[in-house]
């Protein structure tokens, strides 16, 4: 058992961390965030819904600069004040927009905050586990290697999810109406609206999938409906 000690406190570490970075961001979020109203993004949403079969989507504006979106683990859904500049400046269109809020619904349906909490716990037991045993052979790199996996593991874990969430938003703007040439179109200018660099770091450690996957996926999935669809 005593073998195991580490291991366990580890897990129970993790666990806590996770409740206390919910309840943090939760915090951040109702004091920096307002519910969106511009009449144009209301419009998109109430397609979302219709097609969800609910009575509304909320979302929320996130008061910070940087370009992003975000599912909070309690299912709300933001968007940054940031990406709704680029909105209000003619630089993402309302579809574009409707294509993230339909991917962060993505997250939420699919449980990916929840399970989140789960991937984070076994990745800290399975560092300290590693670390443990490595050490044994090579002292002072153990420690360095197992994170190297466990950092490798959860950007693997991650990229599944933002997949899944593309899967779903995919088909939830088709079912709306909208398409999925709106989403296309907004990763073709993702790199340049974060201003970040996929090449940047090697593609097994990027949370997300590089844009020019993302965007083969989706064609890949819009060419088997096509091929699955009823021919007159």
């Amino acid at each position: 058992m005593i073998k195991f000690t580490p291991i366990l406190l580890a897990l129970l570490y993790a666990l806590a961390m996770y409740r206390f970075s919910v309840w943090r961001t939760g915090r951040e979020l109702d004091t920096r965030s307002t519910e969106l109203a511009d009449p144009r993004l209301v419009a998109v949403t109430k397609r979302l819904a219709r097609a969800l079969d609910l009575p509304r989507i909320r979302v929320h504006i996130y008061e910070i600069d940087p370009v992003n979106g975000l599912a909070a683990p309690d299912g709300r859904i933001f968007i940054t004040r940031g990406f709704y500049r680029k909105f209000q400046q003619g630089e993402v269109t309302a579809e574009e927009l409707a294509s993230v809020i339909a991917h962060e619904l993505g997250h939420v349906a699919l449980g990916h905050s929840r399970r989140r909490m789960i991937d984070f716990s076994g990745q800290n037991a399975l560092r300290t586990a590693l670390a443990m045993v490595l050490n044994r052979f090579l002292p002072g790199v153990g420690v360095w290697i197992a994170n190297i996996v466990t950092s490798m593991l959860a950007a693997r874990l991650s990229r599944s999810d933002e997949y899944e969430a593309d899967a779903y938003a995919a088909a939830l703007l088709t079912k709306a109406g909208i398409g999925i040439a709106p989403q296309i179109s907004l990763f073709t200018k993702l790199d340049a609206l974060t201003e970040q660099r996929a090449g940047a770091a090697p593609a097994w450690l990027l949370s997300h999938p590089r844009t020019a996957d993302r965007v083969a996926a989706l064609t890949a999935l819009e060419n088997r409906w096509q091929g699955d669809a009823p021919r007159s």
